[in-house]
């Protein structure tokens, strides 16, 4: 089992959290399996932000980003060096930190 760690974020996980996630599941996966209600519009099809993370630890344990994946992410709210989409991150055995970021593109949100 893999640990992830999740930063604090004021809406979706105002306390943090740590999880368990079994190495070859997605991040994104991870995240609602485990209540982290973030975004995902295109149901984790890599055809949209909505579930834009930064890996603050781990980055570069994980699967490389493809071209496909990369042209949507200069789309992200709040791009950074190592912004993923979490739908496209496959969960290796390095430990992650994750930030989900303060805000997305997303005009309606599956959680209202």
């Amino acid at each position: 089992m893999t640990l992830i760690k999740i930063k604090p974020h004021k809406e979706i996980c105002p306390k943090g959290a740590n999880i368990q996630a079994e190495p070859g599941e997605t991040l994104a996966e991870v995240l609602l399996e485990n209540g982290i209600k973030i975004e995902h519009a295109c149901e984790l099809s890599c055809a949209c932000t909505t579930c834009h993370v930064v890996i603050r630890e781990g980055f570069q344990s994980l699967n490389e980003a493809k071209e496909d994946e990369e042209d949507m992410l200069d789309k992200a709210w709040g791009l950074e060096s190592e912004s993923r989409l979490s739908c496209q991150v496959i969960i290796d055995k390095e430990e992650l930190e994750i930030e989900l970021p303060k805000y997305t593109i997303n005009m309606v949100s599956e959680n209202n």
